[in-house]
């Protein structure tokens, strides 16, 4: 396999962790004011939260997220990627300065954890 597919599939990989992420922030409150059982899973809430640490920890040390590293050094990030690559990479990557990353993400992890607290997991599966 060439390192520009497995580029590629860093970046898909990097979007589902970005859609479990965001989609988790959301998917939280919905589904307790739902009553939606399976928002309340706690392997699914703890795989969250450890997901939102590496995203702060790395933050917070002045660091790009490690799937990032791996897709720029699997593809060399240019002009030659992909359209839809090119494409995706505008939509996740912008430019801004690493204190805001660092101020927004760790925000949202500081939500994540508040969510912990109010919509807190079961012990149990939910019936």
């Amino acid at each position: 396999m060439s390192s520009a597919v497995l580029g590629q599939l860093v970046l898909g990989l990097h979007l589902v962790v970005i859609a479990f992420n965001v989609l988790g922030l959301a998917a939280v409150p919905l589904g307790a004011s739902l009553g939606w059982d399976w928002v309340r899973i706690r392997w699914w809430r703890a795989l969250h939260v450890l997901s939102w640490v590496v995203v702060a920890v790395q933050a917070v040390l002045g660091r790009a997220c490690f799937l990032t590293y791996w897709q720029d050094d699997l593809t060399g990030g240019g002009a030659e990627d992909p359209l839809i690559m090119r494409w995706v990479n505008s939509v996740i990557y912008w430019e801004l300065p690493m204190w805001a990353f660092t101020a927004i993400y760790v925000a949202l992890f500081g939500l994540v954890l508040a969510l912990w607290k109010l919509v807190p997991p079961e012990r149990r599966a939910p019936a």
